[in-house]
């Protein structure tokens, strides 16, 4: 008895001291909670600050629950919220990506059946085209890509998803299909076409209907090109960066319906993160290779799935416009998600994807880390570049008239040479950024936005290195009307 007292006695007395452990732990918790939204709110504040970014808008999965939903910046009908809508841009793709997995779920589309086997009206000139698998273009690997096939540059641009087909009747194929990785936007324009040809429905109305609705995305929809942006007064105008400036410019007209067209709020994104890893949209089976890599590459189907050593399994995409951007990570094993979208685009000098390390770190309670590369400094010190070229752009004018009494014919032609460097730079810019940028085709106006400053530079040390090679021919041509009798070296 006395035995069965004591336990008794220890057990009430570790129940109790549990209890008592407990209390303050959740009163902890609920402070750590609300610090961690205020440090959240200043670091999200500051980060936009030092790069001039507008309007945004922040989404974080933690767990089962939306932990937050935000927006950040004033419009001119008010503040921006958690429900104020944004152009995702590529982070589309593990939509699309889903609803194709999704009519593999239900036996309709075989991963590894050829895309023209739904389609045997398909007559290509290349006969590669009949060997790319639908498996091939979710990873990217299809053989496409934007050198054989300029998608942004594109003139007309689609009107439909049923005229993406037509390019692979003309086209010939950069690679056979499976053997190399070209990040193409079509790809997934024809998988949209896939969806919305084996489904019945149209490609917004399915996704509308067999996720959005699903997952409770009562505020996200998709449309089929960016001008439906600007056409819908809810959605934030967007900004490119200039001379420290933010200048609001319309997205330029591009046909993005499958890879970039979905627009969604911070509510809605958190709940798209949630069901990463708790959601029932398609068997465990798929939802493994869903998150999995591709063969050849980190490209899966519409994520870029990694392993890390530190942070575990994690998927994430990122989403680009001239005047839009947003990053998104999904942190598997973690079970935390956090996406951000911007009313800005894609520029040189804003990291947008350090916004995401910085909410990772502070949700985990690191200290975020600073960069000194953001858009304030470097535009600070690009237009100080352009004054102090303006500047020796004078002092070299006038030092030219002052001291180059005798100048040769083949002092001339290396100074001409030299000062021809900016404008080689400006005329390759196009393929210097599609090399950097693995292969895109860029249009000159997405250039211009993203490395605006830069640019305006060039131009004036063109401008000025032409002023200045002016002066050098006349300074030539008044040494030999002065001195005749002297020939030319």
């Amino acid at each position: 008895m006395l035995k069965l007292k004591k336990r008794m006695y220890i057990t009430i007395s570790c129940l109790l001291l549990c209890t008592a452990w407990a209390s303050p732990l959740s009163a902890d918790e609920a402070r750590d909670r609300t610090e961690v939204l205020q440090e959240i709110d200043e670091y999200m504040n500051r980060s936009m600050k030092a790069n001039y970014i507008k309007a945004a808008s922040l989404a974080i999965a933690n767990n089962d629950e939306v932990f937050y939903a935000k927006g950040y910046g004033t419009l001119a009908d008010g503040q921006v919220t958690g429900n104020t809508p944004f152009p995702i841009a590529s982070l589309s793709k593990s939509f699309t990506a889903l609803a194709v997995l999704q009519l593999v779920d239900k036996g309709q589309i075989d991963l590894d059946a050829t895309y023209a086997s739904y389609f045997p009206e398909l007559s290509p000139q290349d006969p590669y085209v009949l060997d790319i698998t639908v498996r091939h273009l979710l990873n990217q690997t299809s053989g496409l890509n934007d050198k054989i096939n300029p998608d942004m540059t594109k003139t007309p641009q689609f009107q439909s998803l049923a005229e993406a087909n037509q390019l692979l009747n003309t086209v010939q194929l950069a690679h056979i299909p499976g053997t190399a990785y070209s990040y193409h936007n079509p790809n997934y324009v024809l998988l949209a076409n896939l969806v919305e040809s084996v489904s019945g429905e149209r490609f917004s109305d399915y996704l509308k209907k067999h996720i959005f609705e699903p997952l409770g995305m009562n505020h996200t929809f998709s449309v089929n090109t960016t001008q439906q942006f600007y056409e819908n007064n809810t959605i934030p105008l967007g900004y490119y960066l200039s001379l420290g400036r933010a200048i609001s410019q319309s997205e330029p007209l591009w046909f993005i319906e499958g890879p970039a067209g979905i627009v969604s709020t911070a509510e809605d994104m958190s709940l798209w993160m949630l069901s990463q890893y708790n959601g029932r949209l398609v068997s465990p089976v798929l939802m493994k290779q869903y998150h999995a890599s591709g063969a050849i590459g980190p490209y899966g189907m519409g994520w870029l799935a990694n392993q890390d050593a530190s942070n575990g399994q994690t998927i994430s995409h990122s989403g680009i416009f001239w005047t839009y951007k947003s990053e998104e990570q999904v942190y598997l094993n973690e079970q935390m998600g956090i996406a951000v979208m911007f009313n800005s685009g894609i520029n040189a000098y804003v990291n947008y994807s350090a916004f995401i390390d910085g909410i990772a770190d502070i949700m985990r309670g690191q200290e975020p880390q600073t960069s000194f590369v953001n858009g304030r400094n470097m535009e600070t010190i690009m237009i100080a570049l352009i004054v102090a070229t303006l500047a020796w752009g004078i002092y070299g004018y006038s030092r030219i008239l002052r001291n180059y009494h005798r100048l040769t014919i083949s002092k001339l032609i290396m100074i001409t040479v030299g000062r021809l460097i900016p404008v080689l730079i400006l005329l390759s810019l196009s393929p210097l950024v599609t090399f950097i940028g693995g292969g895109r085709v860029l249009p000159w106006f997405g250039i211009w936005t993203t490395l605006s400053t830069p640019i305006i530079w060039l131009m004036v040390w063109s401008l000025v290195n032409f002023v200045h090679l002016a002066c050098y021919i006349y300074v030539y041509f008044q040494n030999t009307k002065n001195d005749p009798l002297e020939l030319p070296q």
